[in-house]
Parts: structure tokens; C-alpha cells; sequence
């Protein structure tokens, strides 16, 4: 289903991302539907992050999409300042609905300065969902879905243009389509970085994007507890 940590498999001669690799997802592997993302059928998806606490921000090698069939080649990405994070396999796959944090769904619902009484019903709706879909069980790698965060929404925050920058490298305004913004996939650091107190990375991007596969245009948050 997919592997994290360890040496990626890149294609012969691509570039080698900046940041450490954490995962490598087998997209043939994920159940139709499931990430409500038009992502590519097959092929894998890799994933790249340091431990540096960051808000959000685009970086254009923060994941690579290899298509099926492509030559690919085991790449040490030789990063001086960290080892490789611990290699192991994610063999099970839980499809299940993945409900707002309350104060996302406060926010969306009501506006920026939602009242009181809103922001209590929006915690009870969080419990109400969980009893219809049920509590998750421990997890590291989420493809999709809406993200579980210890501080910033990080799809909220890549919607806000004066937190997120005034334009991209190609000159598209963020304001366009800011409903575009979804979450790519989430990854909880536990033990593999002990620097940060329940550390977890986040990769955003725009729906558009991933249906063009401009994973060069994602954007990544990493935070902690």
C-alpha cells in the first residue's frame, strides 16, 4: 500500500528533492473514490518534508508523481543534517468518512468570528460524526480527506492569500478558486522525529492541480503540538 522512510525510488536522472523522503503511496493500490481527489489511477506518489516547523508554503519538490512503468533507480538523497526516516511498510488500508475539525467546519459554515452557540453545535456535529463513522485507529499516512491538526487548518490557511503569499511561481493569483484548496495527505512523525511533540506534515494543493498532475504547485505545513 505504501512505504515510509528509507531511500526513494526515483526515476534515472531526476533531480533529487531538497527534503528528506517520507513516503511512497502506491496509488493502484487505493480504493476508487476513496481521497475524493482525481488522483492518477496508478503510479506512485512520493512525499518530501524536513522537521522544520512552517506554517504553510509552497515547495516545488515536495512531492513526485512517477507514473507506472517508469525506470526508477534507489536515490540516497544524502541529506548531511538527518538519517534517513525509519523504514517500514503501511499494509492496511482504512476506508472510512473523514469529518472537519469543528472550528474548520465553524468557519466554513458561519464565517471568520463564528459565536459561541455556533461553535459549541459544530463540537457536538464532530461527535455526532464520529458516531456514525466510527473513531479511527492509530494511523500514520492519510491520502485525502479533510486534515486532523494539533494547530492551523493547513487547507484554510493555503486558502488565505495574505498568510500563503499574493501569487504563485506562474503568476496565479491565490484568491482564484481558494474553494479549489484540499488536502493531498498527511503524515504523523511519532517516533521518527523525536524533535517535535506529536509532529505532523501536511501536503495541500488544488484539485485543478492534481487532475493536471501540477504536484510542483503543492503546498506543505509541517507543526507540532
Amino acid at each position: 500500500m505504501a512505504r515510509i522512510g528509507g531511500d526513494p525510488l526515483l526515476p534515472q536522472g531526476a533531480p533529487k528533492p531538497s527534503d528528506p523522503f517520507v513516503a511512497s503511496v502506491d496509488l493502484a493500490a487505493l480504493p476508487p473514490g476513496a481521497t475524493g481527489l482525481p488522483l492518477p489511477a496508478d503510479g506512485h506518489l512520493l512525499f518530501f518534508s524536513g522537521t522544520d516547523v512552517h506554517i504553510s508554503g509552497h515547495v516545488s519538490d515536495a512531492v513526485l508523481y512517477v507514473p507506472a512503468g517508469t525506470p526508477t533507480v534507489p536515490s540516497p538523497l544524502g541529506h548531511s543534517w538527518r538519517e534517513p526516516y525509519r523504514t517500514r511498510e503501511l499494509r492496511t488500508v482504512w476506508h472510512q468518512p473523514s469529518a472537519q475539525m469543528p472550528e474548520s467546519f465553524a468557519l466554513d459554515r458561519w464565517g471568520d468570528f463564528p459565536e459561541d452557540e455556533q461553535s459549541e453545535l459544530a463540537d457536538e456535529l464532530a461527535d455526532a460524526w464520529a458516531d456514525v463513522g466510527g473513531y479511527r485507529p492509530p494511523w500514520a499516512l492519510q491520502i485525502g480527506g479533510h486534515p486532523l491538526s494539533p494547530q492551523n487548518d493547513p487547507v484554510h490557511y493555503a486558502r488565505d492569500p495574505e498568510e500563503s503569499g499574493h501569487s504563485e511561481q506562474d503568476g496565479t493569483a491565490h484568491g482564484e478558486g481558494d474553494d479549489d484548496w484540499a488536502l493531498l495527505a498527511t503524515w504523523r512523525c511519532g517516533d521518527d522525529v523525536t524533535e517535535l511533540d506529536s509532529g505532523v506534515a501536511h501536503w495541500v494543493i488544488r484539485r485543478r492541480d492534481v487532475a493536471a498532475r501540477r504536484f510542483d504547485r503543492v503546498h506543505r505545513c509541517v507543526e507540532m503540538a
